[in-house]
């Protein structure tokens, strides 16, 4: 067995969502460590290997909702798991828990949007007694109250476009690409230049989404060890927050 067959046997879908766990990891603790996205070398450096994360749980959302073998449990999972999240989030980063008061962006996890994104398809795959105007206009109103929410209604949008053109790396990645552009744009017009500049970090997941061998792998834990994680590690970010700055915000 060569090298590069042994090396990509390893890159089942369990490797991969470490990779987003560990660059998870590395982006939520820059914000604890450097608030407010500077300028420095380190923070952007540590911020755009950050940037992977989003762009895998995307791509995994699509396979997850491919595979399922049940997709009303699959939606509530993630209903479920948006929920507790919600809470850890803002506690991690002093959020109010009302995503109505303060600015009007982040004021929920990145796991709500992955919820609606499962439930438009699911409309879109399912509800076939429901006219085609209702569909959209559901879909619609589903997609914009993801706007509050980390990564705003851009999550949603590039999962349903990955999930187009699932089977086919690169279209997927092109139009997820045109998504986050234009979250970029809106960036760096109206939250943050430097962090419109990260988001360039997202091109990474390419060249890893490649050694992708289409396997989950055997552990199957995995699966519930990033649930767990998630909310986990927020809880600890919040903790270390409140002991270093006390109870203030250092979200954007």
């Amino acid at each position: 067995m060569n090298m590069n067959t042994s090396f990509r046997k390893l890159c089942n879908s369990n490797y991969l969502k470490l990779i987003a766990i560990i660059a998870m990891t590395i982006d939520h603790g820059t914000d604890l460590l450097f608030p407010g996205f500077p300028t420095e070398p380190v923070p952007l450096i540590l911020h755009f290997i950050g940037r992977l994360t989003a762009p895998i749980m995307w791509f995994f959302v699509c396979e997850g909702y491919h595979y399922t073998k049940d997709v009303k449990k699959y939606m509530l999972r993630l209903g479920i798991f948006a929920a507790i999240s919600h809470f850890a989030y803002c506690f991690g980063f002093g959020i109010s828990l009302n995503p109505l008061v303060g600015g009007i962006f982040n004021r929920t996890s990145v796991m709500y949007p992955l919820f609606i994104a499962v439930v438009v398809l699911y409309i879109e795959d399912h509800m076939n007694n429901w006219k085609q105007w209702q569909k959209k206009l559901v879909q619609t109103i589903l997609i914009l109250s993801c706007f509050p929410a980390d990564w705003s209604c851009i999550a949603v949008l590039s999962i349903l476009a990955m999930y187009s053109e699932r089977g086919n790396l690169e279209k997927q990645i092109i139009k997820m690409i045109g998504w986050v552009f234009v979250y970029g744009v809106v960036s760096y017009l109206f939250v943050s230049k430097t962090y419109a500049i990260e988001l360039i970090g997202v091109l990474m997941v390419y060249p890893v989404l490649k050694l992708y061998n289409g396997e989950r792998g055997k552990a199957k834990w995995m699966k519930w060890f990033f649930y767990i994680y998630y909310p986990l590690h927020l809880i600890i970010i919040g903790i270390i927050r409140v002991l270093v700055y006390g109870n203030v915000n250092i979200c954007l």
